[in-house]
This record gives structure tokens, sequence and C-alpha cells, in this order.
């Protein structure tokens, strides 16, 4: 379909701001000016008890972040890993939207921040989620947790971790479900949606390489299915997904190709496209209605898949 029209707006108001891409910056250049775009005060923050702990890592101690919807019962628990092309974001980027997941879902939410590259490459951001994960899992019970139903999320690089990890785990430590959001699947980026929506969106084509090449600096690494979940040749035994795409995401097809791909292994996918919007489509939900009704379901898919 057409873009949305409202988003429309967005776009253009975005065009005439005149942010250089992040591709053409230092990665502390572009942490700095990522962070600066993720700290949007025009949307609402639903309240939940937040603390922040340190925990075991492989490098040392690891910083999470911990939501809590409230504090009494036993709640399914989401480890969940922030986007940014492993390269930018940390706790505070994608907090909005964990509240969002622990409040709408009803879940504890444990955000994981995991090394950024191109100071840590692969695999170093990836053993990062894998520990925060079995972290909530062995500790669930201490902060209002279901050790039973611990599940892996994320958007963008951090629906690739969160792909990865139960790839990683597949057997007796797999999650309970994943949740992979606008995902990085494909480290090849050959599919049409990177010709397709290369530029005049909130993902284009260059940024997307220079963040693979920060995260896989050595190509033949890229066919890894650890960093390319798609190339797994097998993908039976893997937990229950929520896949979400929007079309207008260089990311659209390798995201929907592996939910095809899930599907036909035998895992319960729910997958949907966004239409109309892009990558960033979540990032717009108090401009964009269409934004904040696909977020609104976003949540109740998150919320169904946690309870299976």
């Amino acid at each position: 379909m057409p873009v949305d029209p409202q988003f429309e707006a967005v776009l253009k108001q975005a065009a005439a701001a005149g942010l250089p891409p992040f591709h053409t910056l230092t990665p502390v250049q572009a942490r700095a000016l990522y962070a600066q775009l993720m700290a949007l005060p025009d949307r609402p923050v639903p309240v939940v008890h937040v603390a922040d702990r340190m925990v075991p890592g492989p490098a040392g101690e690891l910083p999470v972040r911990i939501y809590r919807p409230g504090m009494d019962g036993r709640r399914p628990v989401l480890t969940y890993f922030h986007g940014g092309g492993w390269t930018l974001g940390d706790l505070a980027s994608d907090d909005w939207l964990c509240r969002r997941l622990a409040v709408g879902a009803d879940t504890v939410v444990v955000s994981v921040d995991y090394r950024r590259a191109p100071e840590h490459p692969f695999p170093a951001a990836l053993n990062d989620a894998v520990a925060g994960y079995l972290w909530a899992r062995e500790h669930a019970g201490e902060i209002g947790g279901d050790g039973g139903s611990v599940a892996v999320g994320g958007w963008s690089a951090g629906g690739n971790l969160a792909a990865a990890a139960c790839l990683e785990l597949r057997g007796e430590n797999v999650p309970a479900a994943q949740v992979l959001l606008t995902p990085a699947v494909d480290a090849t980026m050959a599919l049409p949606s990177h010709t397709e929506n290369a530029t005049g969106f909130g993902l284009d084509a260059m940024t997307g390489r220079w963040f693979t090449e920060n995260y896989v600096p050595d190509p033949a690494q890229r066919s890894n299915p650890l960093v390319s979940p798609l190339a797994a040749v097998d993908l039976s035994g893997l937990p229950p997904a929520v896949v979400y795409t929007a079309e207008y995401d260089v990311l659209r097809d390798e995201g929907e190709a592996y939910a095809n791909r899930l599907e036909q292994a035998g895992t319960k996918v729910i997958a949907k496209r966004v239409e109309g919007l892009d990558h960033l489509f979540h990032l717009h939900t108090a401009v964009v209605d269409a934004a904040a009704d696909a977020v609104d379901q976003l949540i109740a898919d998150v919320a169904d898949i946690l309870r299976l």
C-alpha cells in the first residue's frame, strides 16, 4: 500500500532536518545522535517498577534493567535486547518500548545492555544476550517472574540476537518464546527489500551495511547462522515466535522469510507486516495512528505468545 499519509509527514520533517546518515559518522558521533533521536518526550511513559542491576556476564559485570508491572504474583519474563545495529543504543534507548511491553503484556522485562560493535565484534553481543537470558531464567523468582516461562526478544539488531540465542540454546535451555520486531536475520542483505527500500526511510541500506561491517568485520563469518539465522539449515525445535515486519523496511523480506521458515519447521508463528510504515514504526505512535495501532497489536500478540 502507499506510505501512510501521517507517516509521510514524519518523513518530510526528518528530511527537512538534514541529519547526517549514521554511516557517515564515527560510532561515538552516531551514538550521541541516536541518543538524541531516541529521547522522544511526546510519548506517555507507562509507570512500572524499574531497577538497574549488574549481573555476571562473559566479560565481567553486565548491566540489566528490570521492569515489573506489579510486585505481586509471578509473570512471564521477556529478556529484551535493544536495537541500534549492534553499534548504537543502550538501556535508555528502548526504555519506552520495554515499559509498554511490561505493562501491556503484563510481563517482567529484563533489558540487557550488551557490548557494542565495532569495539566488541561478534560474538560479544550474542554472548552477553545469552548470559542475560540465562541469568533471567535462573533468577526469575527473585524478580517476580515464572522461571518456566522466560522468553527472548528484541528490535532490529536485538531481534537478531534473540533469534540467534534461540539457535544457540536449542534443547534443554531453549527460551519459552521469541519476539522478533523487524529483525535483522540475513547479513548478506541480498533480498529485494534492501533495494526497494534502500533510501528515504528510517533505516537506509548503506547504514545497514555499516552496522553489519561493524558487528561482523570478517565477511566469511556473515553466513554463520548465529549471525544470519536465515542461513540455518535446520530451524526445528525452536520456540513459538512473534515476528513483525514493516512494508517500507530494508529488513522486511528477510524477516518474512524467517517467519515462513520457522512455520515450515513446525514452530507456531504469529507473523504481521505493518503496512505503510517503516523500520522505526514503533517510534511514531504519538503522531501516526497506524503506528499506535500496530504497537497495540504487537503488545497483544506478545502477551499471547508468552502464555502458550
